[in-house]
């Protein structure tokens, strides 16, 4: 299990907007809300276009920040945007509780975070993953309460998102637009580059060599494939990227596994944890950090904990083979 202390802060770079940017912001999204009117639709390339247009009037020191995290994510992996708007000025509508759930028409929470987002990379999804919507609703739902899903409540284990995928999104944003009730569920996240220094001689090598498997995750239905054998640390010795779910990710044989069980115990002595608030965004580097949640009660009752989730790549190109019509949809 995760021990997660009550006390535990934000990790990495936070940017706490003042009530000036956080208007501005506000009225990058009004922009593309407004384009609901024109008929125009999030996955809709007309839609994304106009968002890669605004998304250059957020303010200053945003766009600083995220430049900043996109050259060097830093010790943490991560970045945290608090006091974004989510809505504007309508009541919050119930927390869907649906499988699969997904943002189609424009609102201000889903162009906030793809505003954002676009200065990471180009903002990507995966055919088989809530049908390809760009942006996706991370939600409890009833009956996927065991699932090492976004659908799921109990536990959810540290992992690298899409870590089965050669084009896996390279940076992965989650935007609050409804905190948890209860308290219970945090968003927990570690880096290698915390966790490295932790790690034996033997355990370091063993995790630079194609000894590990991964299957896709439940999100993604049912795909009859795993990677090919893959190491778990990989690039530069001294500040490797790494590729792991704890959930999916199979060692092949008993000092992988051991060396796996080592990097684990180091994630979890270096991790951090938050209680997202309504308009935080943390963004996670997924090559050098993993994520997870602690487990949490739901209630069902439109209430819930209710985040947005958006990819990016930072090479467009590299992927370019799986985009049918050079679109943002990974078949």
């Amino acid at each position: 299990m995760l021990s997660v202390p009550l006390s535990a802060a934000a990790a990495g770079t936070v940017v706490e907007l003042t009530e000036a940017e956080r208007r501005a912001v506000a009225a990058v999204a009004g922009q593309l809300v407004a384009q609901d009117s024109a008929g125009g639709r999030i996955d809709d390339p007309c839609w994304l276009e106009a968002a890669r247009e605004v998304s250059v009037r957020l303010p200053h020191r945003i766009l600083a920040a995220l430049r900043g995290f996109r050259h060097d994510a830093g010790p943490d992996g991560v970045l945290l945007l608090r006091g974004l708007p989510v809505v504007a000025g309508d009541p919050l509508p119930a927390t869907p509780a649906v499988k699969g759930s997904v943002e189609r028409v424009p609102t201000v929470a889903a162009s906030v975070i793809t505003t954002a987002m676009l200065h990471l990379g180009e903002v990507v999804a995966f055919r088989n993953e809530k049908t390809g919507a760009l942006v996706q609703n991370v939600v409890p739902v009833p009956g996927s309460e065991v699932s090492q899903s976004n659908a799921g409540s109990v536990l959810l284990e540290l992992h690298i998102e899409n870590a089965f995928h050669d084009n896996r999104p390279d940076f992965v944003g989650l935007l609050c637009v409804r905190e948890d009730p209860t308290g219970d569920a945090r968003l927990c996240t570690s880096s290698v580059r915390r966790a490295l220094p932790l790690l034996s001689a033997r355990a370091r090598a063993v995790l630079g060599e194609p000894r590990f498997l991964t299957e896709p995750p439940p999100s993604f239905g049912a795909l009859d494939r795993v990677t090919p054998a893959h190491a778990v640390l990989n690039g530069d010795v001294a500040d490797p990227n790494v590729l792991v779910d704890f959930s999916a990710t199979h060692p092949l044989d008993d000092e992988a596994r051991g060396a796996m069980a080592e990097l684990r115990d180091a994630f979890v002595e270096t991790m951090s944890a938050l209680s997202l608030r309504v308009g935080d965004l943390a963004v996670v580097d997924n090559r050098l950090a993993v994520h997870g949640r602690t487990s949490f009660t739901p209630s069902y009752d439109g209430a819930d904990r209710w985040l947005h989730r958006v990819y990016a790549h930072l090479d467009h190109r590299r992927s370019r083979v799986d985009r049918a019509g050079n679109g943002a949809v990974l078949g």
